[in-house]
Parts: C-alpha cells; structure tokens; sequence
C-alpha cells in the first residue's frame, strides 16, 4: 500500500535501511528491502513498534507529538502533509496518527 512505501521511503531518508525496491509486478506489489547493519553486525533497527492498529487509532495533536527515546529514535506519524516524522511534524505545526516507533 501506499503508507508502507511512505514508511519504507523514511526508513531509507533516516538511515535506518540500505535501500528499497518496489515491485509492481503482478496483482500485489513487492517491497523489498536492503536492511543496514553496524561495523558489530548489529542491526540499526533495533525495535520497531506498532502504535496504532486497526481496533486503536492513535491520535495526537500537533503540541503533544511523541519524542521516541528523546530524539534518538523516530516516531513515523500519518498527517495531512502526508506521512513524515515527528520532527517535520513539529516544524509544520501538524498532528495526526501515529503509526510507530523505530528505534
């Protein structure tokens, strides 16, 4: 779908993933995607955390936008100006729903 592009584009902008590729191709498309580790092989993703869910919507105004491990981390939040992170957020004077967590 079109947020799971949206997610995967912030996740490659940050630098979280080596890179992405789409794969239009058939009824479903495919993402696939190129995962970045450290010099200690470790991955730079260390969680990834579902915030809202189908059954839980999680909204949040443009003055209580979540800090994700005090700015360490990314919070991926779907606004108006389409789906940015928390610090765009910020900046644009946006809210909206919270997708996740990534840190």
């Amino acid at each position: 779908s079109k947020i799971k592009k949206d997610i995967t584009r912030i996740l490659e902008d940050k630098g979280y993933i080596l890179s992405h590729k789409v794969d239009e191709t058939g009824p479903q498309g495919t993402i696939k995607i190129a995962l970045k580790y450290t010099n200690d092989k470790e991955p730079s993703i260390r969680r990834i955390e579902r915030v809202s869910t189908p059954g839980l919507r999680k909204y949040c105004g443009a003055s209580e936008l979540p800090r994700v491990l005090n700015g360490l981390g990314i919070a991926v939040i779907s606004t108006s100006k389409g789906v940015i992170t928390d610090k765009e957020a910020r900046n644009l004077n946006v809210g909206g729903e919270v997708i996740c967590y990534v840190y």
